[in-house]
């Protein structure tokens, strides 16, 4: 089958991913195999094609974020039939969907309506279970005494699919960030009750604290900011790397740290099903209206320049909602 790999690290201007031939995906007893129409693009792919080599004689196939048809099922995978109609994550350890065909825990899936485009569901998964672990943790609701949240990065895949969490579950106050007029009006339309300047003054805009700072980007270099905006006993959720910081500054209001990776628990253990099950509620609050999908660029065709024109917009750091590249438009839309 026909899939996007790369053998080395490399960075953008040196773009190396191709469309090349391998293998078709092996089928472990608890997977689905997913025939791919659509895929999600987020900047941690463009990260990780910055650092993560193939072994040696190995190519690298990354993606994990798609929507799609399943065409075969493992031995002792449930709740699903050929031909149903999916969307799903993956797991980081072994390939994913920038290819015909991706082979996939069947707990990290969902069912979607036919009413929900391939496009439009492959703009969610990512988004929705970073969001929903990173705010809700384990559990379905926000930390006790939780009633005013603040979302760093609110215009972005991320921060779009967890403004609209909040303001679709809880009753919580929510102010997103933006830098541009244009990330504004979407964090806007998102939901946020309020909108201010991630590259100015917090502090000073917000004029109050507020009790759980989720954080999508830039965490270590506004973490004094972060600090002084939460009340004591408040939470910090985060989802970068931040690097080196000084754990005093949260100590002194007795802050409460949280870091959220998506494929936490497939790949260090924890209640994997969980993830399918939010993807399931997430299809049905989309069809009810309740959420709503979040792509704002389509490209078409599995293609290195497909591809490339994805990172380059991810990398840019101006990105708005999800880019989706549809691998059959004519089916998607």
């Amino acid at each position: 089958m026909k899939a996007l790999a790369y053998e080395k690290a490399h960075p953008l201007d040196a773009f190396a991913i191709e469309l090349v031939d391998i293998a078709e995906p092996r089928l472990r007893d608890g997977d689905v195999l997913v025939e791919v129409a659509a895929i999600g693009i987020n900047p941690g792919e463009a990260a990780i094609r910055q650092t993560r080599s193939a072994a040696p004689g190995g190519r690298v196939v990354l993606g994990w974020e798609f929507a799609g048809v399943v065409v075969a099922i493992g031995d002792v995978a449930t709740g699903f039939a050929i031909g149903d109609r999916v969307m799903g994550t993956g797991d980081i350890t072994r390939d994913g969907a920038w290819a015909e065909r991706v082979a996939v825990d069947h707990r990290v899936v969902a069912k979607i309506p036919d009413e929900l485009s391939f496009t439009d569901a492959a703009s969610l998964p990512i988004g929705v279970l970073t969001a929903w672990e990173a705010l809700f943790r384990d559990q379905d609701s926000l930390p006790a005494g939780v009633e005013r949240v603040l979302v760093i990065g609110a215009a972005g895949g991320v921060g779009s699919m967890a403004t609209q969490l909040l303001k679709a579950t809880t009753s919580a106050f929510v102010i997103g960030t933006a830098s541009r007029p244009e990330s504004a009006r979407w964090v806007t339309e998102m939901g946020a009750d309020l909108v201010v300047h991630h590259h100015r003054d917090l502090p000073g805009q917000l004029r109050g604290t507020v009790d759980l700072v989720f954080s999508t980007s830039g965490t270590g270099s506004r973490l004094e900011s972060i600090t002084e905006v939460l009340r004591p006993f408040g939470h910090v959720a985060f989802i970068d790397a931040p690097g080196p910081v000084d754990l005093g500054a949260l100590a002194g209001r007795s802050l409460s740290l949280h870091t959220e990776t998506v494929f936490s628990k497939i790949t260090a253990g924890g209640d994997v099903s969980s993830q399918g099950r939010i993807l399931a509620r997430t299809a049905q609050d989309v069809t009810a209206g309740r959420l709503r999908p979040i792509v704002t660029t389509t490209l078409d065709g599995l293609t290195a320049e497909t591809m490339r024109t994805a990172h380059t917009l991810a990398e840019s750091g101006l990105t708005i909602g999800k880019t989706v590249i549809s691998l059959d438009p004519h089916r998607n839309r």
